[in-house]
């Protein structure tokens, strides 16, 4: 069976996101996108996961747990995980690595916790964007003890790609996948040691997929088998 993805899609938490992106629009996006398997992976927070999972196991559409972390590089890699109490985790862990700056909502935008009603409960105080104090090789061998799977996001980006700030995948990350940015062109001598993740990389409800990428599996719930391997 076909199942339709969309595994990088940020929130309003991050602050560059429209204000839109709130975890009810972002279901009922995807629900009409005619996606099955999402995750919301907002930078260096897992502040909205319970949100958008709890709305999304109503409606029939699988949340993977997952996060977009910013290493000391400044690259940019999607950490997803079996549950979301150890995204969540893994998510504070990260967060309290982030240098204590402030976010001027002004300048970047705000960075709203929402509950399953859209309703906002929070916002957190340091800036999102900026980088943990990790290096991508710690990052894979942290997910590593949460028992999820770190994946290079947007590989061919200039900005905040690993191609692109480190010129190369680093030969000690044992990975299986990396994430292409499909509106840039790549040449596929990088990527043909990889299974390839086709993915929005959303801020805004309309750039959520299509339904085009998909995982070919016999039922949804080998999803986990497939990524966590």
């Amino acid at each position: 069976m076909k199942f339709y993805y969309d595994l990088h899609i940020h929130s309003d938490l991050s602050p560059c996101s429209s204000s839109d992106m709130t975890p009810n629009n972002i279901i009922n996006m995807s629900l009409i996108k005619g996606l099955d398997i999402i995750s919301v992976t907002d930078h260096n927070t897992a502040g909205n996961l319970r949100a958008v999972t709890g709305l999304g196991n109503k409606a029939g559409i699988k949340v993977i747990p997952g996060l977009e972390v910013t290493t000391r590089e400044e690259v940019h890699v999607l950490c997803y995980f079996r549950g979301l109490d150890s995204a969540e985790e893994f998510g504070s862990v990260i967060y309290e690595s982030l240098p204590s700056v402030k976010n001027n909502p002004e300048i970047f935008g705000e960075q709203n916790i929402y509950n399953s009603n859209d309703e906002i409960t929070g916002n957190l105080e340091k800036l999102l964007i900026n980088a943990s104090k990790y290096t991508i090789e710690d990052i894979y061998s942290m997910v590593k003890e949460y028992c999820g799977v770190m994946i290079p996001a947007h590989i061919n980006k200039m900005t905040n790609g690993v191609l692109g700030v480190l010129g190369f995948i680093p030969i000690d990350l044992k990975i299986d996948f990396v994430e292409v940015y499909s509106k840039l062109p790549i040449d596929n001598r990088m990527t043909e040691k990889y299974q390839v993740l086709n993915n929005s990389d959303a801020h805004q409800l309309i750039d959520i997929s299509e339904p085009i990428n998909y995982f070919e599996l016999d039922d949804i719930e080998e999803i986990y088998e497939y990524l966590f391997r």
